[in-house]
């Protein structure tokens, strides 16, 4: 049975977020993740310093035209009232949920003092919590890791002070900041949070399978689950994991039509969103993830990475499919 999954006034379609990922979960992405089963998707991080907005990067990732309520952004940053006044912004261009980054491991965003780099200095926690609530009169939530290393896991403590700050929804990636992304994330620390705080509590890493969603969820008792690197180039992962809690049956995997039709369908929304010249570049990386399992020695994806034309990379990618096709009725 699925969890109920809540965030302030919001009581999400399906316990199941897409993790905010910088460079990946731009509006393309989020749209697509929803029509594809995820119960909510996190925006890209938004630097707090307002005064670096007029970029094209920021330009885009605070666009969130069409997206289905509720929209959830992520801000990073170090200054308690510089998160405030981001989080206010955020909130008057339509933000209906803040998230804070205290779980970005990046060295350019912890060596800024930022993302887990916080998770070091409680008392600045503390103060970042206190004044992004009282800020604004919508849904703040928290998303951090175990810890600074492992001798000090300090998830506990910090959620239990983003509870009495009046944060509505925790999630933690079950690495510390030391971890990165290396090794396998653990979830005995998830587990403590859930059962030390009354607040939603959503459990985040490694998981990349129906099976590994099933675990998650009953090893740490969480309310839902985010998911990020697992749905690089598989944005079907949330309609294959809500299947399989719902039913304990596996869903049949996408065809190879299918899987056509999400990908060139991203390519046309990429195209579209960021312009030609910008879209065929950030279309690069969601290709070769999409055919990694198909293009294990890269060959096709070298070749796609030299294309700097829209309607070419379309084309090209239609003829790669038409020749999988074919090569699975020779091998029938």
């Amino acid at each position: 049975m699925l969890p109920t999954a809540k965030i302030g006034p919001y009581t999400l379609p399906n316990p199941l977020i897409v993790a905010p990922m910088a460079g990946v979960t731009d509006r393309p992405f989020r749209l697509l993740c929803r029509k594809l089963g995820a119960g909510l998707a996190v925006s890209e991080m938004v630097i707090a310093d307002s005064k670096l907005w007029h970029t094209r990067k920021s330009r885009t990732r605070l666009n969130h035209d069409g997206e289905p309520e509720p929209r959830s952004v992520q801000i990073a940053g170090g200054d308690p009232q510089m998160l405030a006044d981001a989080a206010r912004m955020n909130a008057e261009f339509g933000a209906q949920i803040i998230d804070i980054n205290m779980g970005c491991p990046a060295k350019k965003v912890c060596n800024k003092a930022a993302g887990s780099a916080l998770m070091k200095d409680e008392g600045l926690v503390r103060e970042i919590l206190e004044a992004v609530v009282n800020a604004v009169d919508i849904p703040v939530t928290l998303k951090m890791r175990t810890g600074w290393n492992t001798d000090n896991r300090n998830a506990p403590l910090i959620a239990r002070m983003a509870e009495d700050a009046g944060i509505q929804a925790l999630a933690i990636h079950g690495r510390t900041r030391a971890d990165k992304y290396n090794g396998e994330a653990e979830y005995d620390t998830i587990a403590d949070v859930k059962s030390r705080v009354s607040i939603p509590v959503f459990a985040n890493g490694d998981i990349t399978s129906p099976e590994k969603a099933e675990q998650v969820l009953r090893h740490t008792g969480a309310d839902g689950l985010l998911i990020g690197r697992g749905a690089q180039g598989r944005p079907w992962i949330f309609r294959e994991i809500l299947h399989y809690l719902e039913t304990g049956k596996h869903m049949q995997a996408p065809s190879l039509d299918e899987v056509e039709s999400i990908l060139t369908g991203h390519l046309a929304e990429l195209h579209s969103f960021y312009g030609e010249l910008m879209g065929v570049r950030i279309a690069r990386k969601h290709v070769g993830w999409y055919l990694q399992s198909h293009d294990p020695g890269k060959q096709f994806r070298k070749s796609f990475n030299a294309i700097d034309d829209a309607l070419e990379q379309k084309d090209v990618i239609q003829q790669y499919f038409e020749g999988l096709r074919n090569r699975e009725v020779f091998a029938a």
